[in-house]
């Protein structure tokens, strides 16, 4: 059997190793087409590592023994740092060891090694970091959510093109709906970016424009591809998830208030813990930075089991739909 090979940042995020390791040990349960190497210290991986049931031939130890911190300057860090786990393992993907790689590390780190270790893409410019959000409809894809926070109008083209291929072969949306966020629905709205790219997307042919979108609307699911530069993505995300959890809190705080709404919550809960899950972010997997010569993706520093297990998931589908080839293929020859 031909494996699908997931480089795995061991040693990143708030809750490593433990929580890596368990993540990366319920994604080889559970898809057997999946090899995974724990990229990290293997004094900290072996102990626990070996209370779990799993078949030996799906997770392997790549030892590295520097950890890259989130406060360490990026740049400097991928330079000095050879034996970290992010550097490791983003060499694992440039080598061909590994289709893809998968931190809870740094940002800053996992973004400057994509670019300095992987690779862009001949004929991309920026490289976009694209997580996926819960909407009414399913999910839309926000493309740029931190990597590119002074991005030209040729960059959010790319942007719209990328993320359409991504929405069409990996979400399996057919034709998705490209749209630019904007301040209102008036083309002659927005700031000097948006203005400039606006007629670009609109006379684009590879992408089905819809025009200008409201913040309010995103979670409404107008949009399948969500056209920004990185300032405002993020913006945008973090509001997404703090407005989840606070609503979540709030919810449960209310059914709990009474005796009567504690009777009331017992009834409701089955349906709503299933309604609310499909606005769980982890359920989504993290956000790939997309564009490059193999596949990074980045999760939350505060992941989980359950991220990190459907991150692992998500390089499967990646590597199955040559999304990748279909992505260059989308760079026109005068981009190029």
């Amino acid at each position: 059997m031909e494996f699908v090979r997931v480089a795995l940042d061991a040693m990143g995020g708030d809750h490593a190793p433990a929580e890596m390791i368990k993540g990366a040990v319920d994604a080889v349960n559970e898809n057997k087409a999946i090899k995974v190497y724990l990229v990290g210290k293997e004094n900290d991986i072996n102990p626990i590592l070996s209370t779990y049931s799993y078949n030996k031939d799906q997770i392997e130890i790549v030892s590295a023994q520097e950890v890259i911190e989130t406060a360490e300057p990026p740049v400097m860090a991928i330079r000095k740092k050879k034996d970290s786990s992010i550097v490791k393992g983003l060499n694992l993907v440039k080598e061909g060891v590994c289709d893809a790689f998968v931190s809870a590390g740094s940002t800053g780190a996992v973004l400057v090694g994509g670019q300095v270790v992987v690779g862009r893409m001949k004929g991309i410019e920026r490289p976009p970091l694209a997580p996926l959000l819960p909407t009414e409809k399913g999910v839309s894809l926000l493309v740029d959510c931190g990597a590119n926070v002074d991005a030209r109008p040729s960059h959010l083209v790319q942007f719209a093109k990328i993320g359409s291929v991504y929405m069409e072969h990996v979400v399996g949306i057919q034709n998705p709906k490209v749209a630019i966020v904007n301040i209102g629905a008036e083309e002659e709205k927005g700031n000097a970016l948006v203005k400039e790219t606006f007629p670009l997307l609109r006379n684009c042919p590879d992408i089905n424009f819809i025009g200008s979108i409201e913040a309010r609307d995103i979670p409404a699911g107008v949009a399948d591809v969500i056209v920004c530069e990185a300032f405002v993505g993020n913006v945008i995300l973090k509001l997404y998830e703090g407005v989840g959890k606070t609503l979540i809190s709030k919810i449960k705080k209310g059914l709990m208030s009474s005796f009567r709404s504690k009777i009331g919550a017992l009834l409701v809960k089955p349906a709503l813990k299933e309604t609310l899950k499909d606005f769980d972010l982890e359920q989504y997997g993290g956000a790939p930075l997309l564009g490059l010569n193999g596949l990074v993706i980045k999760t939350h520093g505060s992941s989980k089991s359950v991220e990190i297990k459907n991150s692992i998931l998500q390089c499967s589908v990646f590597k199955e739909q040559e999304i990748s080839n279909k992505i260059k293929s989308k760079i026109t020859p005068a981009e190029q």
